[in-house]
């Protein structure tokens, strides 16, 4: 099957490594259903697609659709509303769920809470539960069959202080993984993590960094990665779109594969 034939659904798709596999995804032919909580922040990157799909439409590809739904991923109603509009849409077909949606928020276990933790789990981890959930008959549907790719951390697989919510999160994510790859292999739905390091987006000032400590935090990625530097939105989404298709990684399954200058590899520091 071609990529122009192919649908993608993507949340977090509103900034970031989410806005990036989104137009990465529509330079590749995919249509595409996006999802995000910041109205304009979302049709900005859907704008995008569809200058990227009118360019491939001029090569004679075949015309490729690019559909929004603004909601809250922490809120059962919208997931069930992002399912069931993304199978409408596309006659009840998905040919990869992106589950990029997150949140990080500070906090260690003397000074985080309940609520907190409750916070991050409910994006980072019950949303991807749940939307994989209702997608998965818009995931047999296809032929190659599905696959799945969620948007981890390296700090699922390495421990780091200060993070204590979002670590648990994002390890509970990779585990949730490996264990649906195995259960929905013999269907032949594949599932994978991409395991990012510090890539430069808004999502440590959304957590409560300052201007100037964020400026602190990246200048450190020179000693905290082996490469030097933090990684880009678009290397990750290169590694996404890897994983997502079947002409390229149709045995790979269950991996936790990490996007982080080396990171992972190094003592925490």
């Amino acid at each position: 099957m071609s990529p122009a034939s192919r649908v993608a659904l993507i949340t977090g798709a509103s900034s970031g490594i989410g806005a990036a596999v989104a137009l990465l995804f529509a330079r590749h032919g995919y249509s595409l259903s996006l999802s995000g909580r910041n109205v304009q922040r979302l049709a900005a990157t859907a704008d995008l697609c569809r200058r990227e799909a009118g360019r491939l439409k001029q090569t004679g590809s075949e015309d490729i659709v690019v559909m929004e739904t603004v909601g809250d991923l922490a809120k059962p109603e919208c997931l069930t509303a992002l399912a069931e509009a993304t199978g409408k849409q596309f006659g009840g077909r998905l040919d990869s769920l992106i589950n990029n949606a997150g949140i990080l928020e500070y906090g260690s276990i003397e000074n985080s809470s309940t609520e907190q933790l409750d916070r991050v789990l409910n994006i980072n981890l019950r949303s991807v539960y749940r939307l994989t959930q209702l997608c998965l008959p818009l995931l047999k549907s296809v032929s190659p069959k599905g696959s799945i790719v969620n948007v981890s951390s390296v700090n699922g697989l390495r421990s780091f202080p200060g993070l204590l919510a979002y670590n648990v999160s994002k390890a509970a994510l990779d585990q949730f993984t490996r264990c649906a790859a195995l259960e929905l292999a013999p269907v032949g739905i594949r599932c994978n993590s991409v395991n990012p390091g510090v890539i430069v987006t808004e999502l440590q000032k959304t957590g409560g960094l300052s201007d100037e400590q964020y400026a602190s935090f990246i200048k450190r990625c020179a000693e905290t990665h082996a490469l030097g530097r933090p990684g880009q939105p678009n290397e990750v989404a290169e590694a996404a779109l890897f994983l997502a298709d079947p002409d390229r990684s149709g045995f790979i399954t269950g991996v936790t594969l990490p996007v982080d200058g080396g990171r992972h590899a190094m003592c925490p520091r």
